[in-house]
Parts: structure tokens; C-alpha cells; sequence
């Protein structure tokens, strides 16, 4: 479903209680439980055999989610849309740094595909709160699926230009915009509250897998066949997540009395502004995704630069990231909800900085690898644990509202961090300036565990 879910999808991107219920849970102790979500908007309740019999006390409660049909449906075609949108990365950020050989117009491409998220979330996230959001979200996939074919098309016939990848990065990015809060806010409706935090995890893991499998499978397309294949095999992954989309049983509720667009949009900005931990945890997700993000943005630099290789050695180090990242989404989606949630992300995030420190200075490629994997795992952690809090808190009639809200700030930070950080890198260096953004991070981090009770006791 591409990177909204990070959150982006999710980057959604983005996107997260006591122990989880038991595959037994009866429909209306579900119901008592999450009385915010009404009746025809929750999923069907989860089968017994599927969570206890087939997979085991430890990996049942690690896959609770997966007990919901149309959580599963959703899933697994959103990992394979991810799959293909990560093929499609590694391949346009090879190909930006081809076409231009600049830090800078890496940079720019990252930018622009963000910055409809600054634009035009805060409306979508109305509209999530209005309309049908898997509705919505088909429209969103159509949209990105004809940008990679269009992207192909480019491409395969000798007239791709740097100007031709830009605007379609604004055109996914603008989709992604409209279908980042409708995702977001569709997920509660696919479980109960008690299984958010896991299927939020879990949702994460699909992200990662993505992450994991699609780089490798990427350089070898690119080894083997070209650009145009990767690009291809991602518009060809949109079929298979709206396919998903169009089955999933959920049914929407239109709200009783809709205000104007603008009271809308208003009173969800004031929510967040006087709830004090949504709006604390809305900044430490902007400051991490506008420091952190920069690695993954600056890391075809460190494989040509660092280490003197080529797109095989960019996408293997985009692997060992994201294989720490499905490790740490796996690590979150056994914990669920746990006490302290809050003092251990700020803690993570500061072990994140630190990673980045030394990823900048290392010069062992093996070393850096390592420090790859975990920085990934770290990073999971901490973006998974906030997310599950901030849906956790936002209540379902203003869940989209809540949501485009915090991926604007959590979106947001990444454009802006990307090209502040491909800028500076072309005048100083990308080792220079993850030095600085790592000693930043930690700096936040401790600047938020000594200042901050409201997150310190979440």
C-alpha cells in the first residue's frame, strides 16, 4: 500500500493495552471492551482454532490479529503492494542519483513525494471521518498504481527526464496523502481494542517484510532486467491490494450530522492541541522521521561513495535495515500494550541516535551492516509504540482527524529532514551530517524523559 503506511503506510506511516484477548472472546465482551467503535464498524470475532490450536500460546498472542478475516485479507495484500513500492524505491533513488549524480535531487524526489502529506493530509483525514475509507483508499492505490505504469512507460522508451520522476513523486505522494488517514483509521475497524497495539505491529511487519524482500528482489530485477521491471512488477502489486481492499466485509457509518469541512478540520486541530500526550507524542514523532529518516535517504551515497559498490551493495544495506525493522515489529507485536511504554521509546530513540553516530563513522563495511540491523530494529520500536499509543488515545469519530494529524507531523518531518539533510550532505558530506542528526536525536530524547511526565507515564 505503499510508505503511508509507515507509518507511511508509512512513513502511514506510519502505523500500534493489557494482554490480548483470547481467541474465545465472546463478539459482545469485544463490544464492552471498545465501546468507541460501533457495532457495524467492528470486525467479526476471531476464530478459536485459527489463534490457539494452529499456532501456540507465544506465537498466538504475537499474530493475534490475524484472527480477523479481513485484518489478514488486508495484510497480505498490502505486503505485496509493498513489496513491489520498496522495488520501485530502490530503483527511482538509483536511478535519481543516475540521471543527476546529486545529493541534492535525492533530496528533492524524497521532498516532493512527502510534501502533499503537509499539504493535503489534514483535509484527507477529514474526509476519513466522512466517507467510506476503504472507498477512499481504492482510489488512492488506482491513483499510484498508474503513476509506477506511467513511470515504466517513461523509462522503457528512452524519454525519462529528472522533471518527469518529481512529478510523478507529487502525483503518489498526493494519493498517498488521501489514502494515509483512511488506512490508519480503517485498521481499529478490523480488530478489537484490545488487539490494536498487535495489528498495528503487525501491520509494521508487512511494512518491513517489505523492506526486507523488496530491495533484494530489486537489485536482482535491475541485475537481470532493467529499471522498467521493477517499476512494472510495482504497478502490477497495486491489483493485488485493491483486489483485498474490495473484498473486506467492514461497512462503513456515515456520521449523523457532518459539519463544514473547516469546523471539522478545526476541531481536530484544538483535540490534539489540548490533549496534552497527543500533542507531545505528535513532536517526538515529527523530530524522529525529520532526523532518522535522512539514513535511509543518504544511504546510496555510503554504497558509492563510503564503500565504492554499486546498487547491489545499496540494496543489501536497505535489507539488513529493514530485517532489523520486521525483528522489532515482532519484538512490539509480542509485547502488545506493556507499562512504560512511553519511557521506553524515549529511551530507544536515544540508542537510535547513537546508531546513527556510528554508522556515519564506520568505515567496516560488516560493521555498518550490523549497525544497520539494529538502528532498524530501534527505529521500529519507537515508531510502532508511539503509534499504538497516539490510536490508543484518539477516539473513533475523530480517529482520521487524530491520525492526518500526527502523519503530518510524523510525514512531515521526513520530506523536510530529506532535503535539509541531501543539501547539506552536498556541500559537507552525508557522514557529517548523520553525526549531527544521531547527537540530535538523543539529545530529544533526553530533553523529553527529564521534561515530559505526560509520555514518561504512558
Amino acid at each position: 500500500m505503499g510508505p503511508v503506511q509507515h507509518g507511511v503506510s508509512c512513513f502511514r506511516i506510519f502505523s500500534s493495552s493489557p494482554r490480548y484477548p483470547t481467541a474465545m472472546t465472546p463478539p459482545s465482551k469485544a463490544l464492552e471492551q471498545s465501546p468507541e467503535i460501533p457495532v457495524a464498524d467492528v470486525a467479526e470475532p476471531p476464530h478459536a482454532d485459527l489463534g490457539g490450536r494452529f499456532m501456540g500460546p507465544i506465537l498466538g498472542r504475537m499474530l493475534n490479529a490475524f484472527t480477523f478475516r479481513d485484518f489478514r485479507v488486508l495484510w497480505f495484500g498490502s505486503c505485496t503492494s509493498s513489496i513491489g513500492t520498496w522495488m520501485q524505491f530502490v530503483a527511482q533513488n538509483w536511478l535519481v542519483l543516475s540521471l543527476t549524480g546529486s545529493a541534492f535531487y535525492l533530496g528533492l524526489d524524497a521532498f516532493l513525494q512527502q510534501l502533499p502529506i503537509i499539504l493535503f493530509m489534514l483535509l484527507g483525514g477529514v474526509l476519513a471521518d466522512r466517507f467510506d475509507r476503504r472507498k477512499t483508499l481504492i482510489v488512492s492505490q488506482y491513483i499510484q498504481m498508474a503513476s509506477a505504469f506511467t513511470l515504466a512507460g517513461l523509462y522503457f522508451s528512452g524519454h525519462v527526464k529528472i522533471w518527469h520522476i518529481l512529478t510523478l513523486s507529487f502525483i503518489t505522494g498526493t494519493a498517498q496523502s488521501f489514502g494515509g488517514p483512511a488506512s490508519q483509521a480503517l485498521i481499529p475497524s478490523l480488530v478489537d481494542k484490545k488487539g490494536l497495539p498487535n495489528a498495528i505491529a503487525l501491520n509494521s511487519i508487512q511494512f518491513n517484510l517489505a523492506r526486507l524482500i523488496g530491495p533484494l528482489l530489486a537489485g536482482a530485477a535491475l541485475a537481470a532486467y532493467g529499471m522498467t521491471m521493477c517499476f512494472s512488477l510495482n504497478g502490477l502489486s497495486f491489483v493485488v491490494v485493491i483486489a483485498a481492499l474490495m473484498s473486506l466485509r467492514v461497512k462503513h457509518v456515515a456520521p449523523a450530522a457532518p459539519k463544514r469541512i473547516r469546523d471539522e478540520l478545526i476541531g481536530g486541530l484544538k483535540f490534539v492541541r489540548d490533549e496534552q500526550s497527543l500533542l507531545e507524542l505528535t513532536i517526538l514523532g515529527a523530530s524522529m522521521t525529520f532526523l532518522a529518516f535522512s539514513m535511509t535517504t543518504l544511504l546510496p551515497l555510503f554504497a558509492r561513495n563510503i564503500f565504492h559498490q554499486d546498487v547491489g551493495l545499496y540494496s543489501r544495506l536497505m535489507a539488513f535495515s529493514a530485517a532489523g525493522s520486521v525483528v522489532g515489529a515482532l519484538i512490539v507485536a509480542w509485547l502488545g500494550k506493556f507499562k512504560h511504554m512511553g519511557k521506553t521509546a524515549l529511551a530507544v530513540q536515544a540508542v537510535s541516535g547513537l546508531m546513527i553516530i556510528g554508522f556515519a563513522l564506520s568505515r567496516m563495511l560488516h560493521l555498518s551492516e550490523i549497525i544497520l540491523f539494529f538502528f532498524g530494529m530501534m527505529l521500529m520500536i519507537v515508531f510502532s509504540s508511539i503509534t499504538s499509543l497516539v490510536q490508543l488515545i484518539a477516539p473513533n469519530e475523530m480517529r482520521g482527524r487524530v491520525m492526518s494529524i500526527y502523519m503530518v507531523a510524523f510525514r512531515g518531518g521526513m520530506p523536510l529532514g530529506s532535503l535539509i539533510s541531501g543539501y547539506v550532505a552536498s556541500k559537507l558530506g552525508a557522514p557529517l551530517v548523520l553525526v549531527v542528526n544521531g547527537t540530535l536525536l538523543v539529545f530529544i530524547a533526553i530533553y523529553f524523559f527529564m521534561r515530559s511526565k505526560t509520555i514518561r507515564g504512558l
